[in-house]
């Protein structure tokens, strides 16, 4: 997962609005967002190589996301944990955002670098194993994580916060949340990061939506979780030519309600 935009009790509506993009190797096997046979209670898509998933709900109102923190100067040792293991176990589990973020954070050496959410109908925490690596809790607002620090204001990010804002205002449609999610402009030169990769890929990286032969967007998510516990996940896959390939449409009453703000 590499865009993650959400609204945490910022709507009257809806506490939890979620638009997602996750690129991926191609070669990389994963299924579509859907209900695991495992664990009938989570609602995700699931990478199939090592079990784990990038985004993610529960019945319970449990929510996770997860993206990798690009640092092409780091040595990405291959005994690390799955990193999709962190959101698989939160969403499969009982503890509360608070005890789980307290034990990532003591184990968070054994991961390649992460930025990881986690909530339930009453909190929403963020933790990263770069940075500080200190623990927030995420107050009523918009927010914007890609393959650094949260907030940190890359382009596309920008970009994104910007298109999303102005999306909540038309909820409950999907329309506009997906139309940014496919935004494929490349940033000049003069604005791109630099994460330690070349400057061909952070070119490819600066978009909303990310294609090259063998990588890129394979899906996008929109969650949204409204005040009185109904939970709607639309989700569009993407093939290897960066061509639509499919929707998931789930919607289901939470077993926990919400009040909102």
């Amino acid at each position: 997962m590499c865009l993650i935009i959400l609204a945490w009790q910022a709507h009257a509506d809806y506490p939890l609005v979620v638009a997602a993009n996750r690129d991926e190797f191609f070669a990389r096997p994963s299924t579509a967002a859907g209900f695991w046979i495992d664990a009938p209670q989570v609602l995700a898509g699931r990478d199939l190589e090592a079990g784990g998933t990038w985004l993610g709900v529960s019945r319970q109102q449990r929510f996770a996301a997860l993206t990798n923190y690009r640092d092409g100067g780091a040595e990405q040792p291959a005994t690390a944990r799955s990193r999709g293991a962190l959101t698989a176990d939160f969403l499969t589990g009982d503890c509360s955002p608070a005890d789980y973020l307290a034990q990532v954070a003591v184990d968070a050496d054994r991961y390649n670098g992460f930025n990881l959410f986690v909530g339930d109908r009453q909190r929403l925490g963020y933790f990263s194993n770069r940075g500080n690596r200190q623990v927030r809790w995420l107050s009523p607002g918009i927010y914007g994580l890609s393959n650094h620090l949260l907030d940190t204001p890359w382009p596309k990010l920008a970009s994104a916060k910007t298109a999303f804002t102005k999306a909540l205002e038309e909820l409950p449609h999907p329309v506009p949340f997906f139309d940014l999610l496919a935004d494929r402009e490349i940033v000049a030169d003069g604005r791109l990061p630099a994460t330690g990769v070349p400057l061909a890929w952070e070119r490819i990286l600066s978009a909303v939506f990310v294609w090259t032969p063998g990588y890129g967007t394979r899906a996008s998510t929109l969650l949204h979780v409204h005040r009185h516990g109904q939970i709607t996940l639309r989700e569009r896959g993407f093939d290897a030519d960066g061509q639509f390939s499919g929707q998931v449409d789930e919607h289901f009453q939470s077993s926990e309600i919400s009040t909102g703000v």
